[in-house]
């Protein structure tokens, strides 16, 4: 069962765009209640500057995350879970980023 809750939120992630994904992965970054294993100061700075670049309403505005329906269901999703499949969500997650913008920047 508790794979199941990880293969549900990742199935979840892989439909997000990528705006949503870095959203998301912001959330994770900021939250008390997640206990990632990784150091969430140099990767929230890191999707802070990604989120810039691609969405110019992050970059001008104050956005209030909670009206983005599919980034707040993932996290409250992340949030019921267990320390390590959090972490393995967030290893998927940021690859999964990662991965999405050094194909972009290859295209370009």
């Amino acid at each position: 069962m508790k794979n199941e809750k990880v293969e549900s939120i990742i199935k979840t992630i892989k439909y997000m765009d990528i705006k949503d994904k870095l959203r998301l992965a912001i959330c994770m970054c900021n939250s008390d209640w997640l206990h990632l294993e990784y150091d969430k100061n140099e990767h929230l700075q890191y999707f802070d500057e990604l989120l810039k670049e691609k969405d110019e309403a992050y970059r001008t505005t104050l956005i209030n995350f909670a009206k983005y329906k599919i980034v707040m269901f993932a996290m409250a999703k992340i949030m019921e879970m267990e320390q390590t499949e959090q972490n393995k969500v967030a290893v998927y997650l940021f690859n999964m980023v990662n991965y999405e913008i050094s194909n972009k920047k290859q295209i370009i």
